[in-house]
C-alpha cells in the first residue's frame, strides 16, 4: 500500500461498460468523451449514440479492437492519452498522428486549411498535425467549446517553416487560427493583455498559461497546458 495509483490499483477501480449499461460509470464515460469533443448528453445511459462516440474515439486513439467496449485500454486513453502513437512532445502529453488529431478536431467542429491543400509535415505550404501534442489538440477543442458557434479554422500546425524553439509549432505546442472577429472578441474579453512580443505581436494570456499572439492574419496560440 503506497498511495500510488498504478496498473494494479486502476484494474480494481475501472468499471468496464458497454452498450446497454447505465449508471455513474457511464456518466463518467460520457464526461470524458465530451472532453474529447463528443457532445453527448450526460445521462448515464449507454445507448447507440454513446456507442458510436466510443468507437470513434477508439479508432482515433489507435486502439484495437474498435468494439465499443470501454475497458482498461479505452479508459486509459480517455484519461491519460494512452492511445498515443509516439513519444512525449515535452511536458504536457503524448503526441498524435495526423489521422488521430484530425479525427478529434473534426468531431469537435474544427476545420483546417492550407495554401497547398495538404498535410505533409515536410512542406511549408501544408497544415499538418503529425506529431502534435495531445494537450494542444485538447486545448483547441476546449477553445472551440468556449467560443461556441464562432468558427475555428486552423491554418498552421507542425509543418516546417515556422520558427523553432522549445514551445514551437515543430514541437507540437502551437497552432495558428484564422483571424475571425468573434474569436478576437472572445480573446480580448476573456484573457489578460500581457504585452507585446519582439516582432510586435500583441499577447494575451489565459489563466491556464496558454498564450495568444495576434500576428495580423491569424492568431498564433501556444498551448502550455
Amino acid at each position: 500500500m503506497d498511495g500510488v495509483v498504478g496498473p494494479d490499483t486502476w484494474s480494481k477501480l475501472i468499471v468496464t461498460v458497454r452498450q446497454g449499461d447505465t449508471g455513474d460509470a457511464v456518466k463518467a464515460l460520457q464526461v470524458q468523451l465530451n472532453a474529447h469533443g463528443a457532445g453527448l448528453a450526460v445521462d448515464g445511459a449507454f445507448g447507440p449514440g454513446t456507442d458510436s462516440k466510443v468507437r470513434n474515439f477508439q479508432q482515433s486513439a489507435g486502439l484495437n479492437p474498435v468494439d465499443g467496449i470501454v475497458g482498461p485500454a479505452t479508459w486509459g486513453a480517455l484519461l491519460g492519452g494512452g492511445g498515443s502513437t509516439g513519444g512525449s512532445g515535452g511536458s504536457g502529453g503524448d503526441t498524435l498522428s495526423q489521422s488521430q488529431a484530425a479525427s478529434m478536431l473534426s468531431s469537435a467542429g474544427i476545420t483546417w486549411s492550407s495554401s497547398g491543400n495538404c498535410s505533409d509535415r515536410n512542406s511549408s505550404s501544408c497544415t499538418s498535425f503529425d506529431g502534435i501534442r495531445r494537450a494542444t489538440v485538447d486545448g483547441a477543442i476546449n477553445l472551440k467549446h468556449a467560443v461556441g458557434s464562432c468558427p475555428l479554422n486552423i491554418t498552421g500546425g507542425t509543418e516546417t517553416g515556422h520558427a523553432s524553439g522549445t514551445y514551437s509549432h515543430g514541437t507540437g505546442y502551437k497552432m495558428d487560427f484564422a483571424m475571425m472577429s468573434c474569436l478576437t472578441n472572445y480573446i480580448h474579453g476573456t484573457f489578460t493583455h500581457s504585452g507585446t512580443r519582439g516582432d510586435g505581436a500583441d499577447l494575451w494570456t489565459a489563466p491556464s498559461g496558454n498564450i495568444y499572439a495576434n500576428e495580423g492574419s491569424h492568431w498564433d496560440v501556444t498551448f502550455m497546458n
